[in-house]
C-alpha cells in the first residue's frame, strides 16, 4: 500500500527539520567570519502578527521589551546584516535576521524582493524570521528600515525597522517591527607593548629572558608571547617564551619571559632580534586584539 503525505505537510515539516538543524549547528546567526558578539538590548522590543494560516505566527500577536523578556542584537564588521534573539519570559524563542545585499550596509530604506536570509544572493535582500520550532524552507518578504546606527565590531546602538515575510509562497504573512536603543558603544580595545633593549642568557641552562611591559584601556588578561633569533659563528640559535599578565588601565605593567632554545646550542651573550607579540581578547566585543613588536636585545651572561 503506498501511503502519500499533501505538498504543504512536507513543506512544513521540511522547513521545522532544517530550523532545528540550524539551531544544532548554530547557524542561525550570522554565518560569515565577521561575525559579531551578541550583547544584551538595554531598551527595545520586538512585535509581530500573522494573518489566518500564516504558518509563523500561526494566526497570533506576539509582543516582547527587553525590560521584561531577554533581548540580544548583533551586527557584522561590515554592518550588512543585523540579527535580532527574544528568549522571552513566558518560553518564547524567536530569531529576526535583517540584511542588505552582498556587498552593501543596511541603511534606512525599502529592501524589497527579499529572500531567506542567509541563502540571499547577488542583489536580493535577506530576511528571516523563525523560532518557536517554526521556519520557512523558502520565503518571500520586505522589510524597511526607518533608523539604524552602529558602532564599532558589529555593535548595534540603534534599529527602527518594520518587516513582512511570506512562507513557500504563500499569501498569509507575518507582520512585525522592531526597535533597539542601546547606549553609546565602548571604545575598541588598546594595547601597547614595550620590550626592552636588555637581557639575560644563563650560563646554568642556556635560557634567555627578557622584560618589558604592556598597557591597556580596560582590564584584560594579556598573553605575551615570541620568536628569538640568535647568530654566533655558524650556529642559528632559536627559541620561544609565552608568559601571561594582568593589565588594568593606568600604568603599565611589567612582564617578563623566558626563550628556550630549540636546538643544543645555549643563548649566549651578544645581540638577538625578539619578535614580540602582546594578545587580549576584548571583552565588549569578544575580538582578539595583537600589537607586535620587533626589537633587538643585547645579553649579558648571568
Amino acid at each position: 500500500m503506498n501511503l502519500s503525505v499533501p505538498r504543504r505537510v512536507l513543506t512544513r515539516a521540511t522547513a521545522t527539520l532544517a530550523l532545528a538543524l540550524a539551531m544544532a549547528t548554530g547557524t542561525t546567526g550570522l554565518l560569515s567570519g565577521t561575525e559579531a558578539h551578541a550583547l544584551p538590548v538595554t531598551e527595545g522590543t520586538l512585535g509581530f502578527s500573522g494573518d489566518e494560516g500564516d504558518y509563523i505566527s500561526g494566526g497570533r500577536s506576539y509582543s516582547y521589551t527587553a525590560s521584561q523578556d531577554r533581548m540580544n542584537v548583533s551586527g557584522n564588521t561590515d554592518n550588512r546584516v543585523v540579527t535580532v534573539s527574544v528568549d522571552g519570559a513566558n518560553g518564547d524563542w524567536w530569531t529576526l535576521n535583517l540584511a542588505a545585499p552582498a556587498g552593501k550596509s543596511l541603511t534606512p530604506g525599502t529592501y524589497t524582493g527579499a529572500t531567506r536570509y542567509p541563502f540571499n544572493e547577488g542583489t536580493e535582500p535577506g530576511l528571516s524570521l523563525s523560532g518557536n520550532g517554526r521556519g520557512c524552507n523558502q520565503l518571500t518578504g520586505t522589510f524597511t528600515i526607518a533608523d539604524v546606527e552602529f558602532g564599532p565590531q558589529g555593535y548595534v546602538k540603534k534599529l527602527d525597522a518594520t518587516f513582512e515575510q511570506h512562507c513557500e509562497g504563500d499569501t498569509p504573512a507575518a507582520r512585525g517591527e522592531v526597535h533597539i536603543d542601546n547606549p553609546a558603544p565602548p571604545a575598541e580595545l588598546g594595547l601597547g607593548l614595550a620590550v626592552a633593549v636588555d637581557g639575560t642568557a644563563s650560563r646554568l641552562n642556556g635560557k634567555a629572558t627578557f622584560h618589558g611591559t604592556v598597557s591597556c584601556n580596560k582590564p584584560v588578561q594579556v598573553t605575551v608571547g615570541g620568536d628569538v633569533t640568535q647568530v654566533k659563528k655558524r650556529d642559528l640559535i632559536r627559541g620561544s617564551f609565552s608568559t601571561t599578565v594582568s593589565c588594568t588601565p593606568g600604568a603599565p605593567v611589567a612582564w617578563t619571559g623566558t626563550a628556550v632554545p630549540t636546538g643544543s646550542v645555549p643563548f649566549q651573550k651578544g645581540d638577538v632580534e625578539v619578535e614580540a607579540r602582546a594578545t587580549a581578547t576584548d571583552p565588549d566585543y569578544a575580538k582578539p586584539v595583537t600589537v607586535s613588536e620587533t626589537v633587538a636585545v643585547r645579553l649579558t651572561r648571568v
